[in-house]
């Protein structure tokens, strides 16, 4: 990889660091950048290198276009995602959808897949999704992103900050809003789901059909907390990650 970039607007300068170690690239939820992952890179797991994704319009590429729809989103990640070294995929509420979409992405390729993909917080693909939230009312928006959790309150209660926030996360949820699962033979790597036991936007029955989506291994585990409980639960979920992996 000594081709790429030292500063790739993707992943930043993790994939230098990575040495040898099987790489873990990380999709943010709605709203979710690269520092979203900041526990786990501090971390540092052996034999596992972190790598975050930086989507376009927050932190570092603030100034950039955020994407609306899974498909181009996908077809670059395709492109950008590194496979010449063994990977794995790991997503979080949208970026759980992400996920799984760049390995089916990467299969009709004929590139190299993820040896484990980890979702979490997010229903199986294939289950019918919610009503359109992406193009509510400024009220009513927001007051979606309270139920849902993750977004501080000192944004939502700021009029300046929601002004400059807003049309990423309405771009966020088009992206999830308007995806249309299409069926594929299931995928060879094994997915495991995660969920939060309190979690009002994904229940915990709506995480057991990931299963279909494999013809491999499929695990499950629930976590106290809700659709957020990742920020809470992140060490032993990492550990759960990592024993997978390092297990192979």
């Amino acid at each position: 990889m000594s081709d790429r970039p030292i500063e790739d607007p993707w992943f930043g300068r993790t994939l230098d660091n990575a040495d040898g170690r099987l790489l873990l690239f990380c999709f943010p939820p709605v709203g979710g950048g690269s520092m979203f992952f900041r526990s786990w890179l501090n971390s540092r797991p052996q034999r596992i290198a972190i790598c975050p994704v930086q989507l376009p319009g927050r932190e570092y590429r603030i100034m950039e276009q955020p994407f609306e729809r899974l498909e181009p989103l996908v077809q670059k990640l395709v492109e950008v995602i590194p496979h010449e070294r063994p990977f794995a995929l790991f997503g979080h509420s949208m970026g759980a959808l992400i996920s799984f979409e760049v390995a089916r992405g990467l299969r009709k390729q004929g590139l190299p897949g993820p040896q484990h993909m980890f979702v979490s917080a997010k229903a199986a693909p294939q289950l019918p999704r919610k009503p359109p939230r992406y193009r509510l009312p400024d009220h009513e928006f927001v007051e979606a992103l309270r139920l849902l959790g993750g977004t501080s309150e000192t944004v939502l209660n700021d009029v300046g900050l929601l002004r400059d926030f807003l049309p990423m996360l309405r771009a966020d949820f088009a992206v999830i809003d308007t995806y249309e699962y299409v069926q594929e033979e299931p995928l060879d790597c094994p997915i495991h789901a995660f969920g939060g036991r309190e979690d009002r936007e994904v229940s915990c029955d709506q995480l057991l059909p990931w299963r279909t989506q494999t013809r491999a291994e499929f695990t499950s585990r629930i976590f106290p907390g809700s659709h957020f409980y990742i920020q809470t639960a992140w060490g032993k979920l990492l550990e759960d990650i990592s024993n997978a992996l390092v297990n192979m």
